[in-house]
């Protein structure tokens, strides 16, 4: 049978191949031996697609983490191995997987099958794969997406903006066993534990230690901020100044003084109602990827 391979056609790496892009993905998976079932999807259309193909053994998605993680409550619901082409703009899941980042490496992998099962974490009933954040980056977020920019040339533009507006977060946090109040421009939970180690920032030392990592961002001037805004966009933000670590939870109750919250999931903002419940599903998601 034909294994579903949905693309995001409208993010990322997939955005900029254009019409170039169908044919290089069926040349790759005939080489690898597979018959596919091609779909090339624009955003919005990804999440229906996705339920369709749900129940499949294997379905392959293309594109970046919001597109991995929008799509990955539906298939470890339905029992679906998760297939990863990475097509977006960073594949932070991807790179932690070792899986390969070009098209016919990936649908190699894809044709060996190897399988593991890794964690999902929740926030009220929203999947993410990498982590979650309140406050500074999701402004920042929008800043960036709301100009008619690429990415890298609209991180200075929207830094600024978000700092200008920026105010610090009262928040209140409930985890096993202890409560504590923090004051924080952001707060980052993290899909199992990120390293705050030089030169290991962003990655993670498992995928399946069943636990989230929850760092709050060290409080400080609006001029300070700009420059951990711009490594944060970057990727390259100090984990010696710039986070002050809390635990590795199995659950986590974050609540302030406002019911609405913009929340930043695997680099895609959703608004969500407070209190923002998060929980951990161990081994949740079974990824063609190989053992660690």
């Amino acid at each position: 049978m034909s294994i579903p391979v949905i693309v995001n056609a409208s993010g990322g790496t997939a955005a900029s191949r254009g019409d170039k892009l169908e044919g290089e993905l069926q040349k790759a998976f005939a080489e690898a031996g597979l018959a596919i079932d091609l779909q090339l999807v624009e955003g919005k259309g990804m999440q229906a697609a996705v339920d369709k193909a749900a129940g499949a053994e294997i379905v392959v998605l293309g594109g970046g983490d919001g597109t991995l993680g929008s799509a990955a409550g539906t298939l470890a619901k339905a029992g679906s191995a998760l297939g990863i082409l990475p097509l977006g703009t960073r594949n932070h899941l991807a790179r932690e997987l070792g899986i390969p980042l070009d098209v016919p490496g990936a649908a190699k992998l894809i044709a060996e099958a190897p399988r593991r099962a890794i964690d999902l974490a929740r926030v009220n009933g929203h999947v993410f794969v990498n982590n979650a954040s309140i406050g500074l980056y999701p402004d920042m977020v929008e800043e960036r997406d709301g100009l008619a920019l690429p990415k890298k040339l609209a991180a200075l533009p929207a830094a600024f903006a978000a700092i200008k507006r920026m105010r610090h977060r009262r928040l209140h946090l409930r985890m096993p066993g202890q409560e504590q109040q923090i004051v924080t421009p952001m707060l980052f939970v993290g899909n199992n534990r990120y390293s705050l180690d030089a030169g290991k920032l962003g990655q993670r030392e498992a995928l399946d230690d069943g636990v989230l990592s929850v760092y709050a961002v060290a409080s400080r001037r609006r001029l300070a901020l700009l420059g951990f805004a711009l490594r944060a966009l970057i990727g390259r933000a100090d984990p010696s100044n710039d986070f002050a670590a809390i635990g590795d939870v199995a659950e986590l109750c974050v609540s302030g003084p406002s019911d609405d919250v913009h929340i930043a999931l695997d680099g895609e903002v959703h608004a969500l109602t407070a209190p923002l419940e998060f929980a951990i599903d161990p081994r949740a998601l079974t990824v063609i990827a190989n053992q660690a």
